[in-house]
């Protein structure tokens, strides 16, 4: 799936927003979005599928981080569509 077709869903925007300040846990996320669990669940797949999130294990806790690199490249595709209009 690319980047477009991942981001295009605004869960994972949400997803991504939420991460901006910090890495956080899924429940710390389905707080956050008022989300059930597998959906959250399920987004987040998508995401560390694409790259866009990585995962860690603390415990008995997954913690995800915002990838900065996948955000960096998409930023520099759209600079030249930034001037338009």
């Amino acid at each position: 799936m690319d980047a477009i077709t991942v981001l295009a869903e605004p869960v994972r925007r949400r997803i991504l927003d939420a991460l901006r300040p910090g890495d956080r846990t899924v429940g710390q996320l389905v707080d956050a979005l008022a989300l059930n669990q597998p959906s959250v669940s399920k987004h987040l797949k998508v995401l560390r599928e694409a790259g866009f999130v990585s995962r860690r294990t603390a415990a008995q806790q997954r913690v995800y981080h915002l990838e900065q690199a996948p955000l960096r490249e998409l930023a520099r595709w759209l600079a030249p569509y930034r001037t338009l209009g």
